[in-house]
C-alpha cells in the first residue's frame, strides 16, 4: 500500500475539510443529518459508558393499577444524583403527547445529591401541578411520559403469561413509554444551567434533560416487570437483549423551529463540533494495518440491516429500505477501498475525504450523512471533548458603538443567501406562526385564517432585507446607538447580528414564512441530529415520532464496565 505524502498543515487541513455553511445550511440538507457520536443521547451514553455509571433503584412502591411511587440513585464519579418517580393510572382524560395534556401515567424529577423524606414528598405534590408548581433546591429536571398503552400491555401480559413477548410486535414502535415533557434551566424553579458548576458531569447542553430520558427506559422496564409479577410471581424479565433493543419513545412538532429561532448559539455551536469532528475524520490517514476501514465498514453494514428491519411507515421521508440499499454501494465503495489498500494502490492522501467526495449524488443524502455519523466513531476521544465545549451563554448582546458600514459588511457577508430569496410574492408570506388560543402550542397557518395572530416566527430574511434598506441610506461613519435612535424597530435584528457575527452555522437559509418552507425538516434537525433519535416517522410534514436510546446499554451494563460503546443501530434480537 502506498499513500499520497504530501506535506500538508494540519489547522488548515481541517478547515479545508469543514463544509462550507451554503452547503448545509438548507433546510433539505439539515433535515439529512443522522444520529452521531456527537448527538445528545448518544453523547451521554458515551459518557456513561466511560464513565461506569451506576444506576440503582432504591425503591419501587407501586400497587397493580400502576398508582405509587420509585426513587433511583445515580452515582456519577463523585456527584450522586436522585431520579423519584411518581407513578400513576393510565387514565384517559386529560392524556396526551402534547403540552395541553394534564394527566401522565409517570412524572419524575432529577435531583442533585440524596433527596430528604420531606423533599420527595413535596415534589410529589408540586410535579402535578407543572405551570403552577415550585421545584425543590437542587432540582435539574422535571419529566413526564405515557405509557404506549397497546404495547406496554402487550409485554406485560405476555410476561404474566411465563412468555418473552413478540418481538415483531414490540418493533412496530420499540419503545414501552414515551417522553411528553422535560424542563429545566430555570423553569419551575429548576436550577439554571449557567449555575452548573464546572466539574458538573451534566454541564453541556442538554445532558441533563437526556438523563431524565433514559431514565424513563428505566422505569418503564421496571414497571412491566413489577406489574407482571402481581399478576404471576414467577413472571419473567424482559430478555436483556429486548431490554436493551427498547427505547423510550418522543414525539415533536412545531415548536422545534422556535428553538432553533431562539437559540442560536447552541444551533451554531453543535453544527459547528460536528462538522469539525467530520473534518477530523476525513482528514484520516490509514494505519499501517488498514483497520479503520473494517472498523467502518462493520458499523456500516450494521446499519445496513437496522434499515432492512425498520418497521415504520414514512410518508414524506426517505424509506429505509431505500437507505439500506444505497448504504449498500457505501459498503461495496469501503471493500473497494480495502481491495486496494490490499494491493498496495497508491491511495489518497486523505481517503475517507476522497470517498466522501465520490459517495456525494450517488446515494441518498440520508445515507451519506450516516456515512459521515459513523467516520466520526473513527475519532470518539476528539468528538467527546468537542461536547464538552456545550456549555454556553446563549444572551445575545449588541455592539451600540460598531459603525454602520460595517454593520452593513455583516449582512452582506454573512447573510447573503437572505437576499437570494424570494420575500415579494404572495406565497412567499402566506404563513404565519401562531400561538393557539385552546392548544398553546405553536401552529403555522394561512395569514387568512388569523388575521389577528402576533407572528411568533423568526422573519429573519425579511428583517435581513429591511435593515439593509435602511443602513444604506445612513452615514457609512455612524454608530449603531445613533442608527438605532431613528430606527428602534430594528433594535432586535440588529442585536443579533452583531451578537452572532463570526458564527456561521446559527439560522437555516430559509424563509419560513413561504408556503414552500417545510416545517419537518427543521424538526428533522433537531430530533435526529440533535437528539440522536431513530426512525423518525413523519406525519403531515410537520409532527416526528421515533425513539430514543435505541439499542442502548442498561443500567448494569454501566455499572459493570460491559457496555458496548457501538451499541446503536441495534438489530431485532432472536429470542
Amino acid at each position: 500500500m502506498a499513500l499520497d505524502t504530501r506535506p500538508a498543515d494540519p489547522a488548515f487541513d481541517i478547515a479545508s475539510l469543514m463544509r462550507a455553511p451554503a452547503r448545509i445550511m438548507r433546510p433539505e440538507t439539515l433535515a439529512a443529518f443522522q444520529p452521531s457520536r456527537l448527538s445528545a443521547s448518544r453523547a451521554l451514553m458515551s459518557q456513561a459508558v466511560r464513565q461506569k455509571w451506576s444506576i440503582q433503584r432504591r425503591r419501587f412502591d407501586i400497587d397493580a393499577t400502576g398508582r405509587g411511587v420509585a426513587d433511583y440513585r445515580i452515582d456519577i464519579g463523585g456527584w450522586r444524583f436522585s431520579f423519584p418517580v411518581y407513578s400513576f393510572a393510565p387514565a384517559k382524560e386529560g392524556r396526551t403527547g402534547r403540552i395541553i395534556g394534564r394527566a401522565w401515567d409517570m412524572m419524575g424529577a432529577l435531583v442533585e445529591g440524596d433527596m430528604s423524606a420531606e423533599d420527595f414528598e413535596t415534589t410529589g405534590r408540586e410535579l402535578p401541578k407543572l405551570y403552577e408548581g415550585r421545584a425543590t433546591p437542587g432540582t435539574l429536571i422535571w419529566c413526564r411520559s405515557n405509557r404506549s398503552g397497546r404495547f406496554f400491555n402487550t409485554a406485560q401480559q405476555a410476561l404474566a403469561q411465563g412468555r418473552q413477548p413478540d418481538v415483531a410486535a414490540l418493533a412496530q414502535s420499540c419503545y414501552l413509554m414515551r417522553n411528553t415533557g422535560l424542563d429545566g434551566n430555570g423553569t419551575f424553579g429548576t436550577k439554571t444551567f449557567l449555575t452548573y458548576e464546572k466539574d458538573h458531569p451534566l454541564r453541556w447542553s442538554l445532558s441533563a434533560q437526556m438523563l431524565c430520558a433514559y431514565m424513563m427506559r428505566v422505569f418503564a422496564q421496571d414497571l412491566v416487570h413489577h406489574l407482571a409479577r402481581l399478576a404471576n410471581p414467577a413472571a419473567p424479565e424482559l430478555a436483556p437483549d429486548l431490554r436493551r433493543f427498547l427505547g423510550v419513545g418522543n414525539g415533536s412538532a412545531l415548536g422545534l423551529m422556535l428553538f432553533v429561532n431562539n437559540h442560536p448559539r447552541l444551533i451554531d455551536r453543535w453544527i459547528g463540533i460536528r462538522e469539525t469532528a467530520l473534518a477530523h475524520a476525513k482528514s484520516l490517514a490509514l494505519s499501517p494495518d488498514g483497520r479503520e476501514i473494517g472498523v467502518l465498514r462493520g458499523l456500516v453494514e450494521k446499519a445496513i440491516l437496522f434499515r432492512r428491519q425498520d418497521r415504520a411507515e414514512y410518508e414524506a421521508l426517505t424509506a429505509s429500505a431505500v437507505i439500506a440499499e444505497d448504504l449498500v454501494v457505501v459498503s461495496d465503495a469501503l471493500g473497494h477501498l480495502k481491495a486496494r489498500f490490499k494491493a498496495g494502490d497508491i491511495l489518497p492522501q486523505r481517503p475517507f475525504a476522497d470517498l466522501c467526495d465520490r459517495l456525494e449524488g450517488r446515494v441518498a443524502p440520508e445515507a451519506l450523512e450516516t456515512l459521515h455519523s459513523l467516520l466520526i466513531e473513527l475519532v470518539p476521544a476528539h468528538a467527546d471533548s468537542l461536547v464538552e465545549t456545550l456549555v454556553l451563554d446563549e444572551e445575545l448582546t449588541g455592539r451600540p458603538e460598531m459603525p454602520v458600514c460595517r454593520l452593513l459588511e455583516i449582512l452582506r457577508d454573512e447573510y447573503a443567501w437572505a437576499f437570494g430569496l424570494d420575500l415579494a410574492s404572495e406565497a412567499s408570506s402566506r404563513y404565519v406562526w401562531y400561538k393557539s388560543a385552546t392548544a398553546e402550542e405553536p401552529r403555522r397557518g394561512p395569514r387568512s385564517e388569523v388575521e389577528d395572530a402576533v407572528n411568533l416566527g423568526l422573519d429573519l430574511a425579511r428583517f435581513i432585507v429591511r435593515l439593509e434598506a435602511d443602513l444604506v441610506r445612513q452615514d457609512p461613519h455612524l454608530s449603531t446607538a445613533r442608527f438605532l435612535m431613528a430606527h428602534p424597530q430594528h433594535r432586535a435584528i440588529v442585536t443579533r447580528v452583531q451578537a452572532l457575527a463570526g458564527s456561521f452555522y446559527h439560522s437555516p437559509y430559509a424563509d419560513i414564512m413561504s408556503e414552500d418552507f417545510v416545517p419537518a425538516h427543521i424538526t428533522r434537525l433537531l430530533n435526529v441530529g440533535l437528539h440522536g433519535i431513530d426512525k423518525t416517522r413523519d406525519f403531515l410534514n410537520r409532527n416526528l415520532r421515533g425513539v430514543l436510546f435505541h439499542g442502548a446499554p442498561l443500567p448494569e451494563d454501566l455499572r459493570a464496565g460491559t457496555a458496548d460503546d457501538h451499541w446503536f443501530y441495534p438489530s431485532e434480537p432472536i429470542l
